[in-house]
């Protein structure tokens, strides 16, 4: 296993390296088997660990330990939460414990940034489903200005967020960029774009992707991720399929070139990752593939011209600080809207019997706007609710 960190004290001092070629590399041994030959090759510049995915354990394994380890004290190691749930209306003890374990593993671990999903998590303590999203309100702003800052403050580092594939509405998809910009002004946060989520919403909402693209505020844009998905069939529109962030397939064609557009408008561009979910990656068939697609993104970064030709603009560290005592902002309405919107997504037994528990529901009239919810998004909620209510795995 020493093999696998080989080429990155090589790699370090060199000045040549402008955007980092990545993997999303957790304690997955369907993902390590996929990544290994890439670091045999020395292809591999930097890795993302989804960190909270093992606050459980006791003890992380000690040569899994000493991988992160060396990646960081190369500031070639960034950190992507998973669990947190940024936008659940109340600070929960959970949180709290998030929070005290990202600050222990930030002293033992250099994390060169931390990121997190926009959206809250459904399920009845907002620590399991799948990620979900918010209505766009100056409390839902305050609310995540307070979260950001904690996880600043634990880190010590840049933070940022993802944007988020799904959406009810075609005003939520261009309202997203702008609201992502305003929620990170300050704490000097980044955005990871992620070219398959905006791949879903382009389909799903028909939009052109330079409009898209450009709803963005890509002078904060740090990372970019590009993953695979998946078609839903869905009963709302059975004549158009549904495009899934599942990460359990190769990358599409479109989301290559995708990278190839977005790159030279990124001018604080550090790191391109690519994502793939470890039950994807259980044969050498699907394993080979990754490799592939891995080595396609490095071509496409190599040729890419960027926007500062190397000069970063933006470092993103914290312009403030937490003060101390500070209590966490709550909104309990809200709280109380997503405990609702949560069970309802869980137990609808079809799209009419969920239309018909939020119109009388808490959440009718409020700024959900639930009336407006296009019907195969709020059917593609439900799919995604029932699927994770017992928990969200990354593997």
């Amino acid at each position: 296993m020493p093999r696998l960190w080989y080429g990155l004290r090589k790699r370090n001092g060199s000045l040549m390296t402008k955007i980092y070629t990545s993997v999303a590399c957790n304690l997955d041994a369907n993902i390590l088997l996929a990544s290994l030959p890439l670091f045999e090759q020395e292809k591999i510049e930097a890795i993302e660990w989804s960190f909270d995915a093992l606050f459980k354990l006791e003890q992380i394994p000690p040569w899994f330990a000493d991988l992160v380890s060396e990646f960081g004290k190369n500031n070639r190691l960034i950190g992507h939460g998973v669990y947190f749930s940024l936008f659940s209306g109340k600070w929960l003890p959970e949180q709290q414990q998030w929070l005290d374990s990202l600050r222990a593993f930030s002293r033992e671990f250099h994390f060169d940034h931390i990121s997190e999903h926009f959206g809250f998590m459904t399920g009845a303590d907002f620590h399991k489903g799948a990620p979900i999203s918010i209505p766009y309100t100056s409390s839902t702003l305050a609310l995540g200005t307070d979260r950001l800052m904690r996880i600043q403050d634990a880190a010590n580092c840049p933070v940022g967020l993802e944007n988020l594939a799904f959406a009810y509405t075609l005003d939520e998809v261009r309202r997203q960029g702008a609201f992502l910009s305003e929620l990170t002004n300050k704490v000097n946060g980044f955005i990871i774009l992620d070219l398959h989520n905006l791949y879903c919403q382009i389909h799903n909402f028909n939009v052109p992707f330079e409009k898209l693209l450009h709803s963005y505020p890509l002078e904060k844009v740090r990372e970019i991720h590009i993953s695979g998905g998946s078609w839903e069939q869905n009963h709302a529109a059975p004549e158009d399929k549904i495009r899934r962030d599942t990460h359990d397939d190769e990358v599409p064609e479109t989301v290559f070139e995708l990278l190839s557009a977005a790159i030279p408008k990124c001018p604080n561009l550090k790191y391109v990752v690519l994502e793939q979910l470890g039950t994807a990656l259980s044969d050498e068939q699907s394993r080979s593939r990754f490799q592939q697609d891995f080595l396609r993104m490095e071509q496409i970064v190599k040729n890419s011209k960027t926007a500062s030709d190397g000069r970063i603009v933006n470092n993103f560290l914290p312009h403030t600080s937490l003060q101390s005592g500070h209590v966490p902002y709550e909104d309990l309405q809200l709280y109380r809207e997503q405990n609702e919107l949560s069970q309802i997504l869980e137990t609808a037994t079809d799209l009419a019997h969920a239309q018909k528990l939020l119109a009388s529901s808490v959440l009718n009239g409020t700024a959900w706007q639930t009336e407006t919810w296009q019907p195969h998004m709020l059917e593609t909620a439900i799919a995604i609710a029932q699927k994770w209510k017992n928990g969200f795995e990354l593997k």
